[in-house]
Order: structure tokens, then C-alpha cells, then sequence
């Protein structure tokens, strides 16, 4: 089926089954190859992407769900504000070890700041608690979602998952 899907700002055709999960069309149909697979049951959050905003796991997402909505990825979440202030923020805080989840993370970060612009730790955890990291990078995660929300980092807590 031929489908116009709206991705970071710019209409894209593709011809994709309906069912086809959406971090294939991104990675294989239109080699976006920003978004990572990871466990492909919607359990570690390495595919995360934003639909109107909201962020979703493209691993389970299907085409058909998709529609008009827009869909973000991790290529264009620097373009905003808000992910660009997490992208700086997990530099300054040197979050990443094997990177491997990090798309998700920051996708996942900027869908909580962009909504919640100064997040409880118990904000964090929960916008969180999708996102698995097998670095264990938590408590930074953690320091740069609140530096990117411009509040203190430190609370000696590290329980993001």
C-alpha cells in the first residue's frame, strides 16, 4: 500500500504492508538508520520515536496506525529546542557508553521535557521506565534530563528503571 507519512517536517511516500512495524519503513524503505532495533516486543525503548509529539515505539507500531500523523525521529529531535537542549545536556554529562539505547533515551527525554518542561524525579522515572540501558547509565541520564530542564542534578538517587 502507498502511504504519505509526514517525517521531521517533510512529506515522504513509501509502499509498505499495513502491518509492516513503522522502524522498518523508517530503517529499511526510507534508510533512516537513526532509530535502533532492540528487543522488537516494545520493551527496551531503543526504537523510540515521536508521533504528534507523543513518544511511541516504532517496533510495534504499525503502518496502518500511523495516518497523517507526524512522525519525529531521532535525525530531527535536535532541530527543537528542547532537543537540542538534551542533546547538549547528554554531551555535558558524557551519558553515553556503548550508545546503543541513546536514541530512544533522548527521544524519550524530549518527549518529557517538551511536555513537563521541569519534571519531579518521579516525573523522570516514570517517562523513563520504558528506556533500559545495559550500560546502567541511569543516574546520568537522570542529571542531564534535569540539565537540559535547567534544575540541580544531583540527588543521589539512581533508579530510572
Amino acid at each position: 500500500m502507498l502511504y504519505t507519512i509526514r517525517i521531521n517536517g517533510k512529506a515522504r511516500e513509501v509502499e509498505a504492508d499495513p502491518q509492516m512495524p513503522l522502524l522498518w519503513v523508517l530503517r529499511d524503505l526510507l534508510d533512516m538508520k537513526g532509530t535502533k532495533f532492540g528487543c522488537g516486543k516494545s520493551f527496551c525503548g531503543a526504537c523510540t520515536v515521536h508521533l504528534n509529539g507523543a513518544p511511541v515505539r516504532s517496533c510495534v507500531t504499525p503502518m496502518s496506525s500511523v495516518g497523517s500523523s507526524s512522525v519525529t525521529t531521532i535525525e530531527a529531535v535536535a532541530g527543537t529546542p528542547t532537543g537540542r537542549a538534551v542533546r547538549d545536556a547528554w554531551l555535558a554529562a558524557d551519558v553515553m557508553q556503548c550508545g546503543y539505547c541513546q536514541a530512544g533515551q533522548i527521544m524519550s527525554a524530549s518527549a518529557l521535557l517538551a511536555k513537563n518542561p521541569k519534571p519531579s524525579d518521579m516525573d523522570i522515572d516514570k517517562a523513563m521506565s520504558g528506556n533500559i540501558c545495559r550500560c546502567a547509565t541511569y543516574t546520568r541520564i537522570r542529571a542531564a534530563i534535569k540539565q537540559a530542564a535547567g534544575m540541580p542534578a544531583a540527588d543521589g538517587r539512581d533508579s530510572l528503571v
